[in-house]
């Protein structure tokens, strides 16, 4: 039997249709998009052929939209260009932030290029708008950088209220929108965002390529020098097949982006009912409501002998899944996102994520593995 993988928040397989898009630029079209020669000219022309299907998608300019490794270095670009290029020497962010965020802040107040404050979060996860209030009066003209949707309890913000409250305070806006980009409808030019960052491989594109959103308004200076790729703001040889790759990704997600909520909201839904009903001793993470991220759910389980090796146990009996974050992955420290809700929580938490390749029946595997752990071993 096939191992259950549950872990599509960390990444997602890749979509055969991407495959198909992106093989021409592996196998034919090999010219270095800088040549003015013809193979140069049919590599820039794939290129800007996806630069203008993901702002048409998205509703922002072609000039908008600057293409980068993944999440992680359109989030440092955000970052460090705010306060390196346009004189912020605030940066108000929240402690559940994704590492890619959260660590470059504390590395900019560290060399004394910025100061950092933390917004308040609600006891069950949530920014506390009245504390992001308070903190923009005392600290106008700041950075804010919070993500739309936690990528281990799945918590969502509203990026209208949070946006139109920075704006209302002279502070610039960055949202990571890595794990909702290509599952929510998005319309860059009626949100109050300055800037987003997406990443191809949490929607079924290639790893290793990803785009930040940096509204016209917004002037930067390049983020990585050495030549004029991204018009000049990001020097380096374009990742051609991996970004035709990432257009073609959010195209095919658009075209069926209703029913896909559908189908993945019903997965989380009919996990959480059944778990209910199989471990009435499981709790959830976060906010757990139809607002919340739909592909996301955190368990919180019985503690118990099992818990010390929970995830490889989980591998062994066929499901593929997370304790947190993947990014984490491979170190030995826990969840940062959890310490931060639920400091005095010791259960074992496990993230299980879903997408459109995912079914009821692997539902129903996953928690008949689940009970039979917690049954098997006494608290």
């Amino acid at each position: 039997m096939e191992t259950i993988y549950f872990d599509n928040a960390a990444t997602t397989p890749v979509d055969p249709e991407v495959i198909k898009a992106m093989m021409p630029y592996l196998t034919e079209h090999h010219g270095n998009p800088s040549s003015v020669h013809r193979f140069g000219r049919k590599t820039r022309a794939g290129i800007e052929s996806s630069r203008r299907t993901i702002a048409e998608l998205l509703n922002a300019s072609p000039g908008e939209i600057f293409f980068a490794s993944g999440g992680t270095e359109a989030d440092n670009m955000a970052v460090k260009c705010a306060v390196m290029d346009m004189g912020i020497e605030h940066i108000i962010i929240s402690e559940i932030e994704h590492h890619a965020v959260l660590y470059t802040a504390q590395d900019l107040e560290k060399r004394g290029l910025a100061t950092v404050s933390y917004v308040k979060l609600t006891a069950n996860g949530h920014i506390d708008l009245q504390d992001l209030e308070s903190l923009l009066k005392a600290h106008p003209n700041s950075l804010v950088s919070l993500m739309h949707a936690n990528n281990e309890i799945g918590n969502r913000i509203d990026l209208d209220v949070v946006g139109d409250l920075c704006h209302a305070h002279g502070a610039l806006f960055h949202s990571d929108t890595v794990q909702t980009m290509a599952h929510y409808s998005f319309d860059l030019s009626a949100l109050p965002v300055d800037m987003v960052s997406g990443s191809a491989h949490k929607f079924h594109g290639p790893k290793g390529v990803g785009f930040i959103y940096i509204s016209s308004n917004v002037k930067m200076k390049p983020f990585i020098i050495g030549g004029s790729q991204e018009r000049n703001m990001r020097a380096g040889t374009e990742n051609v097949f991996s970004i035709v790759g990432l257009a073609k990704a959010l195209e095919i997600a658009y075209a069926d982006l209703e029913e896909h909520q559908e189908h993945i909201l019903g997965l989380k839904n009919y996990m959480i009912k059944t778990l209910k009903l199989e471990l009435p001793d499981a709790e959830f993470n976060g906010d757990i409501s139809e607002d919340s991220l739909y592909t996301v759910l955190s368990v919180r389980l019985p503690e118990n002998e099992m818990a010390e090796m929970l995830l490889y146990n989980l591998d062994i009996a066929g499901v593929a899944c997370s304790g947190g974050s993947a990014c984490s992955s491979g170190t030995n420290k826990g969840s940062h996102v959890l310490a931060a809700i639920y400091p005095d929580v010791t259960n074992p938490s496990v993230r299980f994520s879903f997408s459109k390749f995912n079914t009821k029946e692997e539902v129903d595997r996953c928690v008949g593995v689940l009970k039979n752990l917690f049954e098997a071993v006494p608290a």
